[in-house]
């Protein structure tokens, strides 16, 4: 029948559009953002900028190039500079708003390429970030630089021997610190650099405002436009810099620079208040470091001690934006499987809730007249972009990019479920019935493990929206939780892992598929499991205690905790987790790795994995199915080649879909009758 809605398929991850980094014009008239789509012809993404009226009305597309993000507006509201990768290299381009036919035009043309653009506060300069090593800073220093190509032929020659002598400058590649890869890359020696240029003189050449080989955070301006506030580690030679990232405030007349907090924590992510007397940022406490809630603190920016403010809150920030009067900030806090909206006074530090429920708030930004506009997740709907007025009561949706999609398939509703761990705690969980479900009827079970390990997930999370509904419509009863490690239920219950992953979350996990199965509708004989990252490792774990599941897929898992320090680039991680050095106690975190219990595993085990992966290197599933495999067990290995840690969030859209068939199919070939 026409207008049937049909059940969810793998196929459908190319239907889904999302929205990201929304931007209120000064004068409220326009929310500027990116539209996100996922372009099957070339097996990638497209990212475009949108305007939308905040009084209403139909979205209006504004670029085109595909590769564009990053919008700020000029303090105006006249131009948005932005990010653009349309050229050889990312640069940043100023696109008139309100002129007929205003086309981009650049206003960097660097080398290496320009990011991260922000407006001096009266509009006639754009700081920005850059790479450039020691070498390329010196000869800026000294003034010289390339004439230009005298045609494209030259141009592109040009190119060409820049990229050949790129490539025969790290052949062979000598590594003398860690992390010397990341991501899906190798890392080179360039850094990110702040840079001034003049925004409405065509030969404004840019100004570099420092010069240290370390990566520096998007600049902000001081209200009264003397000083560009940043972050980056205070000693380069140290490995892992985001452990060692203090807050620097640099004066823009001469690059001289402040350090301006504490070297016990790590600081990031500067904004000042609009009336210029406080500097809120985001720092941890550098022991223990990966197993804190983040601190939303204030520095006075005349001098003192910074006061943090959602201590007492006990839940970590992710968002935040000052309201236009100082007195206080708009945040997100990330709070029992939900991401809301808060209002924190500093007067009182008292945190107030204006935009609550069941979603995950994302990105932000706060008009100058108080209104909010932000991107959301719903279990409904995985992003749409929010428009809150000053002083309503509830916010506007301002885009439907997803209702053609969800007005054609049928989507689950979500179920929470709490029980008592068999350590006496209580843990929060959530379950969907599979499409076409029947009381009385007993299904199998997809129970998802979350990574992290201290992360959140909640019936809202985008990243799963797509993945979660696709086994419900494949005929699964969909299970997931947040176990103790998890964020979002205070520090005491995210430092509860530490030192045993495997043994406390076992603990957690394994009451929740026993209160699960205690509703009825679960098939005891057809429990399948899968995670990735560290719900790779729970899944190793898992079915090397039990025999529980009939079938197991795991994904990017830390197998070997030995070899993993060894070979990531978080390399201070496991040492933070269990408190101790590989060297120091060897036996002690072997005996904490899935690897040593592989042995045991008779589930059948698939085994996915990125050959790209910097951050658990593939040498982590191979041994896992070397030690199956040799000790008689069922197990198979999927290699996904170009792909890195993220492969299941955003790599590519084919590898993406053909990773939940291999997943899916794992199970049909298990725990289907």
């Amino acid at each position: 029948m026409p207008g049937e809605r049909k059940p969810i398929t793998a196929d459908d991850l190319y239907r889904i559009t999302t929205i990201e980094d929304p931007r209120l014009s000064p004068d409220g008239r326009w929310i500027a953002y990116v539209q996100v789509t996922v372009d099957r012809l070339e097996n990638g993404y497209k990212r475009n900028l949108w305007l939308v009226s905040t009084s209403g009305g139909r979205p209006v597309q504004i670029t085109r190039s595909g590769k564009d993000t990053q919008p700020h507006w000029s303090p105006d509201s006249k131009t948005l500079a932005f990010t653009s990768g349309r050229g050889d290299r990312p640069q940043i381009y100023l696109l008139p708003i309100g002129e007929p036919g205003g086309e981009p035009r650049p206003l960097t043309s660097l080398p290496n390429g320009a990011n991260s653009p922000a407006w001096s506060p009266d509009g006639t300069h754009v700081a920005f970030l850059a790479p450039v090593n020691a070498d390329e800073r010196a000869r800026e220093d000294r003034g010289e630089e390339d004439p230009k190509p005298v045609d494209k032929l030259e141009g592109r020659h040009r190119k060409e021997r820049r990229d050949h002598d790129e490539a025969k400058r790290w052949d062979p590649r000598v590594v003398r610190r860690i992390p010397y890869r990341t991501g899906t890359a190798y890392l080179d020696d360039r850094t990110a650099q702040v840079y001034l240029i003049a925004a409405n003189d065509d030969e404004a050449k840019p100004r570099r405002l420092t010069n240290m080989d370390a990566d520096h955070n998007a600049p902000e301006w001081s209200p009264d436009g003397q000083y560009l506030y940043t972050a980056r580690t205070d000693d380069p030679e140290r490995g892992e810099p985001w452990r060692w990232s203090n807050l620097y405030r640099i004066r823009v007349a001469d690059g001289a620079h402040d350090e301006l907090t504490d070297t016990s924590f790590s600081s990031v992510n500067p904004l000042p208040s609009p009336d210029g007397q406080w500097l809120a940022f985001i720092r941890w406490p550098r022991e223990r470091l990966s197993e804190r809630i983040n601190w939303l603190a204030l520095l006075p920016t005349s001098g003192g001690q910074p006061r943090d403010l959602n201590l007492s809150l006990d839940r970590s920030i992710a968002e935040y934006k000052w309201l236009p009067d100082s007195s206080g900030l708009i945040v997100t806090a990330l709070s029992d499987g939900n991401i809301e909206l808060y209002r924190v006074t500093l007067a009182t530090g008292q945190f107030e809730k204006i935009v609550s429920g069941v979603l995950h708030v994302e990105q932000l930004d706060v008009g100058r007249d108080g209104s909010i506009a932000y991107t959301a997740s719903t279990p409904h709907n995985p992003s749409e972009l929010f428009y809150l007025p000053s002083g309503a009561s509830a916010p506007t949706p301002m885009t439907n990019v997803n209702q053609k999609f969800l007005d054609s398939v049928i989507v689950q509703e979500t179920h929470e479920l709490r029980w008592q761990s068999l350590s006496g705690g209580e843990i929060q969980g959530w379950y969907l019935l599979p499409v076409g479900y029947k009381a009385g009827e007993q299904y199998p079970l997809a129970f998802n493990i979350h990574g992290g390990p201290h992360v959140m997930w909640g019936p809202a999370m985008k990243s799963m929206w797509h993945e979660w509904q696709f086994y419900a419509a494949r005929g699964y009863v969909v299970f997931f939780a947040n176990p103790r490690g998890s964020s979002g239920y205070g520090e005491g219950f995210q430092m509860a892992l530490h030192g045993a992953w495997g043994d406390v979350a076992t603990e957690d996990l394994m009451s929740g598929v026993d209160a699960l199965l205690e509703q009825g509708f679960v098939d005891p004989k057809r429990l399948a499991v899968t995670g990735g990252s560290y719900g790779g490792y729970m899944t190793a774990w898992l079915v090397g205690h039990t025999d529980r599941f009939a079938a197991a897929v795991a994904h990017r898992g830390v197998y070997n905790l030995l070899s993993f320090t060894g070979t990531t680039d978080i390399f201070s991680f496991i040492p933070t987790e269990y408190g101790v050095q590989a060297w120091d106690d060897p036996q002690y975190l072997w005996q904490h790795s899935p690897l040593a219990h592989a042995h045991n595993i008779k589930t059948p085990l698939l085994l996915i994995h990125a050959e790209n992966d910097f951050r658990v290197p593939i040498s982590e599933a191979e041994q896992l199915f070397a030690y199956v495999y040799r000790s008689g067990g069922t197990v198979q290995l999927v290699r996904f080649p170009r792909e890195g840690h993220e492969m299941t969030r955003s790599g590519e859209p084919e590898h993406r879909a053909s990773n939940l068939m291999h997943t899916i199919n794992w199970f049909d070939a298990y725990c289907r009758r």
